[in-house]
């Protein structure tokens, strides 16, 4: 069963946390249903698209939200999770101090955003699309140099690619893609240079 609409995503998602089930990926599933993958997303790509320190865990999230993605590509309407992560548990800091975080944005998200053109974010192709969007994003993250801050904004496009899907607004949908397209370019570009002064220098 869908999330209602009449309940803001914000709302939904704070009574998961405060619910007294376990804090699991199936978890996510199990409430959010069809949704689960912009939700999960949304969770495991916000860890480093906040300005929060991420204690390296946003490489390790970035790959698995890639792998994840990967199924939304092939045209999966379920989730399937490897056993081996079914029970990855969300500790108890990022229940406290991130989570949190990530609710207040998505409240100031809510103030802005509203249903617009949903029916384009719910045609396969652009379903798809999204897959292969958050697969080269969040691959994006996972390679990222560390503490370079570079994965902060392919983070932040997938976030927001995300809750337009959850929030069904195709606006913020457009927003999220620009922010990722940029984010990637700006680590190509770094790389390139980067690769070029070595390349002079030895």
């Amino acid at each position: 069963m869908d999330t209602p609409r009449n309940i803001p995503f914000s709302e939904e998602l704070e009574r998961w946390l405060r619910g007294h089930g376990p804090k699991t990926l199936l978890s996510l599933d199990k409430v959010f249903a069809e949704k689960s993958f912009a939700v999960i997303f949304t969770l495991l790509l916000a860890f480093s698209a906040l300005p929060i320190p991420t204690g390296g865990l946003s490489h390790a999230f970035g790959i698995i939200a890639a792998l994840i993605a990967l199924q939304v590509l092939i045209g999966r309407r379920s989730l399937w999770i490897p056993e081996r992560w079914r029970s990855l548990h969300i500790n108890r800091s990022m229940q406290e101090k991130f989570i949190p975080a990530l609710i207040r944005l998505i409240r100031w998200l809510e103030k802005y955003s509203r249903p617009r053109y949903s029916y384009i974010l719910q045609s396969r192709p652009v379903v798809r699309f999204y897959g292969l969007a958050v697969f080269v994003f969040a691959l994006a993250v996972g390679v990222s140099p560390p503490f370079s801050g570079l994965d902060t904004l392919p983070s932040l496009g997938v976030v927001l690619m995300s809750l337009a899907i959850v929030l069904e607004d195709f606006y913020l949908f457009l927003v999220g893609l620009v922010v990722g397209v940029f984010g990637v370019s700006l680590m190509i570009f770094i790389g390139k240079a980067a690769f070029e002064l070595f390349t002079r220098l030895f």
